[in-house]
């Protein structure tokens, strides 16, 4: 028969397991920021790899912007299938095509400007993720809202990128930085839900690489808004 002893050490081995997941999910957001800013500072400082990207009519930036969709549905739709190893370098391949996608922001924007703005979305993100951690309010319902806010932001941004409006755009990246402020504290708060359950199995290892790109994808969009609304150009 169980004892109090050995119930106390499984509460502790539950507990343990949990705080690997977290720091698994952050381990890996992390690492993609930093390969996301590698890569993008690369490509804006190589005059060859500008070139390939931005060079004639911007084919080389659609095909990598493609390349990014097709990489994050093949990772949702594979996740469960695939091994650890090859969702990890899937993600870290992702993390490289989009930094270079964003290179440009080192050519439009002020360095000063980009790394203000950076802070800044760094405290915001902090400060939703303590919130998504730490509420005890279900944040369900309102994820299923921000979801289709986001859809509708799609649709927008699909309808601005032939009107090329101003004023649509200021109004899209200030939808855009509610969006995923609130998205922050949705996806940490599910990442907390799932982390009661982790196991230390590969299946939570996989779902920590996916729960990483979700809060990878929330703080990009959260820094990119920011920076079309505040960032000072040159």
């Amino acid at each position: 028969m169980p004892t109090a002893t050995t119930a106390l050490t499984k509460k502790e081995k539950l507990a343990l397991e949990a705080r690997k997941f977290i720091a698994r999910v952050y381990g890996w957001m992390a690492l993609a920021l930093i390969i996301s800013g590698i890569s993008a500072f690369f490509a804006a400082a190589s005059p060859a790899a500008y070139n390939l990207i931005w060079g004639g009519k911007h084919i080389g930036f659609y095909v990598l912007a493609g390349l990014e969709i097709l990489l994050v549905i093949i990772i949702s739709a594979s996740i469960a299938k695939i091994p650890v190893g090859a969702a990890g370098f899937l993600f870290i391949i992702y993390s490289i095509i989009n930094g270079l996608t964003l290179s440009a922001i080192f050519l439009v924007f002020e360095i000063h400007s980009i790394g203000i703005v950076f802070f800044i979305s760094a405290a915001m993100f902090f400060a939703m993720s303590l919130y998504g951690r730490f509420t005890k309010q279900d944040l369900n319902s309102a994820g299923r809202y921000l979801m289709m806010a986001l859809f509708g932001l799609i649709i927008a941004a699909v309808v601005n990128f032939f009107l090329k409006s101003d004023i649509l755009q200021w109004i899209i990246s200030l939808v855009t930085l509610v969006v995923f402020i609130g998205l922050t504290a949705y996806d940490t708060n599910k990442i907390v839900r799932a982390s009661e359950l982790a196991d230390g199995s590969d299946t939570f290892k996989k779902a920590a690489i996916f729960g990483a790109l979700e809060l990878y994808l929330d703080f990009i969009n959260i820094f990119l808004s920011l920076l079309n609304l505040f960032g000072k150009k040159r």
